[in-house]
């Protein structure tokens, strides 16, 4: 089973004025993708999803001339040395730095489908795991930057279908943050997780501004206050109060991993199987997690096929934290790409992985034909 073609398939979809939710990166106005379709030589066609990087155009672009040209005609099954491959001849090098990372990850995704099609598993037993249940958050692009009380009746909504944990979009200024947190936290009461993200639009004064308020309201984590390298601001946050501290999606492959593992500032993990290099990298980093006993708490992105994928991870894992459920209001990626839903929530908050081979999901390639690439950005 040798590696034949490999082909990016970008996608968008426009996202109406009604329905934009702003937070720390901006507006959003549309949702992009990258699919990535491998197929091999006996006939066999696996899907994987690239996070789009604000550039899907640029992205499909480096999968359909170096990535093929650097993989094509490989042993399929062989996910270590493919990655292998990549990693020295597109990132270790002068390559395309996160944008590799990105391409691979779907080409990972894609490869370990094709495992899955060969042996008639699902996923998680391929990792070694059985089906579970994984606890979940309301997450995605929701919860946002809105008056408190509106965001309180959002929060409520969530928790009503289920979900015992949420995490709410800050970043806007201090004082409209603490504004927020405790108007939610006045109306879920104590027994819902409350967790933030901030999108990197933090400065160590905001979390020292921040952090009390944070505290008295038992904030599960503050997520990425700042920018991935800024390992100094993270260190400072983390000695501003006793809410941990969260990071990964924005962290790509087990070296930058490393670093953030040795600096010891992080109470919450979070790989994005679409980002930071596949399935193949995430088992890595899950377990150099464990050693640290630290959880996974993966960050999702936009469609089915990483959503199913993350839970099919959670699951092959000792170590697997919350699932990041994606409680936008209008995602068709999420909802039509596939043939059914890539996760429902039980009444205790959690989800499994759906049943079947691979992640248990099949493509509509109709879907795929009616939502090509919308070029801009996604965020203004």
């Amino acid at each position: 089973m040798r590696i034949a073609d490999i082909r990016a398939v970008p996608l968008s979809f426009p996202v109406p004025p009604h329905q934009s939710v702003t937070l720390g990166i901006g507006r959003s106005v549309k949702r992009d993708t990258v699919l990535i379709r491998v197929e091999t030589d006996d006939g066999h066609v696996g899907w994987g999803e690239a996070h789009h990087g604000r550039c899907p155009g640029a992205v499909a672009k480096l999968v359909d001339t170096t990535l093929r040209e650097l993989v094509v005609g490989f042993d399929a099954r062989d996910v270590n040395g493919v990655w292998a491959r990549v990693f020295k001849m597109q990132l270790a090098s002068h390559g395309m730095g996160a944008a590799a990372a990105l391409a691979l990850s779907g080409l990972d995704i894609a490869l370990w489908d094709l495992r899955c099609q060969e042996t008639g598993w699902p996923l998680y037993r391929m990792l070694g795991g059985v089906s579970r249940p994984i606890k979940a958050y309301a997450g995605g692009i929701a919860l946002g930057y809105q008056p408190p009380a509106q965001l309180a009746e959002e929060a409520l909504a969530h928790i009503a279908t289920g979900y015992r944990a949420l995490k709410l979009r800050v970043g806007d200024t201090a004082a409209r943050d603490i504004e927020r947190v405790r108007a939610v936290r006045q109306a879920v009461g104590d027994s819902i997780d409350i967790l933030v993200d901030a999108n990197t639009a933090y400065t160590v004064d905001d979390v020292r501004r921040v952090m009390p308020a944070y505290d008295e309201c038992n904030v599960g984590w503050l997520e990425e206050p700042f920018p991935p390298q800024d390992r100094r601001a993270y260190a400072a946050a983390a000695r501003l109060g006793r809410t941990p501290l969260a990071a990964g999606e924005n962290h790509y492959t087990r070296y930058e991993f490393q670093a953030l593992f040795e600096d010891g500032h992080v109470g919450f993990v979070q790989p994005d199987l679409s980002k930071t290099g596949g399935v193949t990298e995430a088992m890595r980093i899950a377990a150099m997690a464990s050693a640290l006993k630290l959880t996974v708490n993966p960050h999702t992105s936009a469609t089915a096929i990483n959503m199913a994928t993350t839970i099919h991870y959670l699951c092959g894992v000792d170590n697997p934290g919350y699932f990041e459920g994606d409680v936008t209001a209008l995602n068709p990626f999420r909802d039509r790409l596939t043939d059914r839903p890539p996760y429902a929530l039980d009444e205790q908050g959690c989800v499994r992985p759906p049943e079947g081979v691979g992640i248990g999901l099949t493509i509509d390639l109709d879907f795929i034909k009616d939502h090509p690439l919308i070029e801009g950005p996604c965020y203004v």
